[in-house]
C-alpha cells in the first residue's frame, strides 16, 4: 500500500460524494487526521469534504464529538460504542451528511491483551430524522509498526464509505 493507492481511494471517495451530493466529516482519533489529509488532498475537496475533528485525547472525544466521558470509562476509547458515538457526534457537530469515525491502538506502546496494538474500531454514520444513524461500525485487527497500521485505517475507512451505495 503506498500513498497513490491512498491518494487514488479518495478520488474515488469524492467522487462518490459529488455524484450523491453528500457531504463528509472525518472523526479520528488513532489516524491522527490522515483521512482528512488524504481527501483535502484532492483539488476540490471543499465541495464534498465539511471538516476532520481529530479527537486524539478522551477530552477531546468529549469536547468535540459530544462522546461522554462515562461511555469512555465503561467501554474504553477504542470500542464499538465510543466508535459509534464519535460518528454520531461527528454528523452533530458538522453540516455533513456522512460520518466516519476510527478509534485504536497503532502502537508500539498502548496495546493490551484485550486489545493489542493493531485493534482499531470504525463507525460509520448518516443524517437522518430525528438525529444521525449508525450505518456501519466494525474492528479491525492489523499487522505491523505504527505507520503500517495508520495507513491501512485509512484505506479502509475509505474503502468501506464506498460500500454505503
Amino acid at each position: 500500500m503506498s500513498d497513490t493507492d491512498i491518494y487514488s481511494l479518495a478520488e474515488e471517495v469524492g467522487l462518490w460524494l459529488t455524484e450523491k451530493n453528500l457531504k463528509l466529516v472525518t472523526v479520528e482519533s488513532c489516524t491522527g487526521g490522515g483521512i482528512a489529509h488524504a481527501i483535502t488532498s484532492i483539488p476540490g475537496s471543499s465541495n464534498w469534504f465539511d471538516r476532520g475533528l481529530v479527537t486524539y485525547t478522551n477530552q477531546s472525544k468529549q469536547e468535540l464529538a459530544g462522546v461522554s466521558m462515562e461511555l469512555i470509562e465503561c467501554y474504553g476509547a477504542v470500542s464499538r460504542e465510543v466508535a459509534e458515538a464519535m460518528a454520531v457526534g461527528g454528523v452533530n457537530n458538522s453540516h455533513a451528511d456522512i460520518a466516519v469515525s476510527v478509534t485504536g491502538v497503532a502502537g508500539p506502546e498502548g496495546g493490551s491483551q484485550e486489545k493489542p496494538v493493531g485493534t482499531v474500531w470504525f463507525a460509520w454514520s448518516r443524517r437522518s430524522t430525528p438525529g444521525p444513524e449508525v450505518i456501519g461500525s466494525q474492528c479491525q485487527w492489523f499487522e505491523g509498526g505504527r505507520e503500517q497500521v495508520r495507513n491501512q485505517s485509512i484505506l479502509h475507512a475509505l474503502k468501506t464509505i464506498l460500500s454505503f451505495n
